[in-house]
């Protein structure tokens, strides 16, 4: 078997180690990449765009630059996907909405462009959800994504497409966006590990965008990571973390801060009165308490406050916020699956006033500062991701009733976000046939403090992904 032909299975870490030492070419990385893409993407779907001439000639370009003996980036060689609603040069932004199939970027986005300086190679867009919208990936563009692991289980979103890229080996990295968990919940259903950021941690802009964002998601959204291991992880939140003037709300604080003194604590939060917690994702935070334990961490359980009324500020807020351009929008271009969701999840919203939506940002201040205390005593929390394993595809269609316990599970992905405070979702086992883990939060701009417990529990979990399986 040629060499190329099992790259796919190698991590990004060792792809661009590989690269540098001449042991590989970026060529070979990529084609072997985009033979998986062919081989699992029709099946799959969660790559909306197969970029195979371009990344093939981007690949030859980057083999040139390795053999002029230039200095080379962290990514150089390893191929990636790019999830799209984000700028890339030459391809539509179209955020899985009919009347943006020919939205053509004439720019790279932040993300992107600090990717390819790093030396990525982009074999791929990966799909998502009707205006990035939902914890499901299927629209009427570009139609539904699968979770690799069972169909009938969602992929996750809204970046569903990214997770299921990455999981199946369609790029040893793939870039993907969180306000609500769009992130962290298709790292948990796809069986991957995926980073959110803090707010202004990584720059983010799209120049084809008509209008600025509005106020909830500058606050909330944010640019991240999924990999299937912890070390490419750290490697391409690095290097999509740099600075780009585009985004004036980047903040230049550095990637690692000092550690706190002592053995670090740790807030085991694994009850929330009045919200069921599936037996398996209890077991999987007891687990990931353990390895900790053993890794020197100082483990209590202890609740986070306010935290119900933290992810009720954030529907109170997105959903204010997206009555002025969303809402409008899916009801026109939406699919049916879409519509219905959005018709769930506002049920029982009422409209606030102009005053209203003043005095709920206000208290986002409060909840941050009793946030900040709480994660100055204990720097880390132990969490679950859902307090329900992945659910069924289109679970947010059905009752008022089934959606209402679909927003209850999810309320640890919401009070997060709502902070604007990084989150991190890593895998730890199986149950039921798909795969469970846990989350762990701190503070804003102590990623490293996530990274580094991450890696504690993917050590002791030895969870294995599904490209070995």
């Amino acid at each position: 078997m040629k060499p190329h032909e099992t790259l796919w299975r190698w991590s990004a870490v060792d792809i661009a180690a590989a690269v540098r030492r001449r042991e590989i070419s970026c060529r070979e990385a990529t084609a072997s990449a985009l033979a998986r893409i062919e081989q699992l993407n029709p099946s799959i779907n969660a790559l909306a765009e197969v970029l195979a001439g371009q990344a093939l000639a981007s690949a030859d370009a980057a083999d040139r630059l390795t053999a002029s003996g230039a200095q080379l980036g962290p990514l150089h060689g390893v191929p990636v996907t790019i999830k799209i609603n984000v700028d890339q040069a030459g391809h539509a932004t179209t955020n899985g909405v009919i009347p943006l199939r020919d939205n053509i970027a004439r720019e790279d986005a932040p993300v992107v462009a600090n990717w390819r300086n790093a030396g990525a190679i982009i074999v791929g867009r990966s799909n998502t959800a009707t205006y990035s919208s939902r914890w499901f990936t299927d629209n009427g563009l570009h139609g539904r994504t699968l979770n690799p692991w069972n169909p009938d289980i969602t992929p996750g979103g809204s970046s569903g497409g990214a997770a299921a890229a990455v999981a199946c080996g369609m790029g040893a990295l793939a870039h993907g966006n969180d306000i609500g968990g769009s992130i962290r919940y298709p790292a948990y259903a796809c069986g991957v590990p995926g980073l959110r950021p803090t707010t202004g941690r990584v720059p983010a802009y799209n120049p084809t965008a008509s209008v600025e964002r509005g106020i909830t998601p500058q606050l909330m959204s944010v640019q991240g990571p999924l990999a299937r291991n912890m070390a490419d992880l750290r490697l391409g939140y690095h290097a999509m973390a740099r600075h780009d003037a585009r985004d004036p709300s980047w903040v230049p604080v550095p990637l690692e801060l000092p550690q706190p003194a002592g053995p670090i604590r740790v807030a085991l939060f694994k009850r929330c009165p009045g919200i069921p917690i599936d037996p398996a994702i209890s077991e999987a935070l007891d687990s990931a308490a353990h390895w900790l334990q053993q890794a020197g961490y100082a483990v209590e359980e202890a609740a986070l406050p306010d935290f119900v009324e933290a992810a009720a500020l954030w529907r109170t807020l997105t959903t204010d916020d997206s009555r002025r351009n969303i809402v409008a929008g899916v009801e026109q271009h939406g699919d049916d699956a879409m519509r219905r969701s959005q018709r769930n999840m506002l049920a029982g919203m009422p409209e606030t006033d102009r005053d209203g939506f003043l005095d709920a940002l206000a208290r986002r201040q409060a909840l941050g500062r009793n946030w900040s205390v709480f994660l100055h005593k204990y720097p880390l929390v132990l969490m679950p991701v859902s307090w329900q394993r992945p659910c069924p595809q289109d679970a947010d269609t059905g009752t008022l009733e089934q959606t209402h316990a679909l927003l209850d599970a999810q309320s640890p992905l919401l009070a997060t976000a709502m902070l604007g405070v990084p989150g991190l979702s890593v895998p730890t086992g199986m149950a039921g046939g798909v795969p469970v883990g846990v989350q762990l939060l701190a503070w804003r701009f102590r990623e490293d403090l996530l990274l580094q417990a991450g890696q504690v529990i993917e050590d002791a979990a030895r969870f294995t992904p599904f490209t070995a399986r």
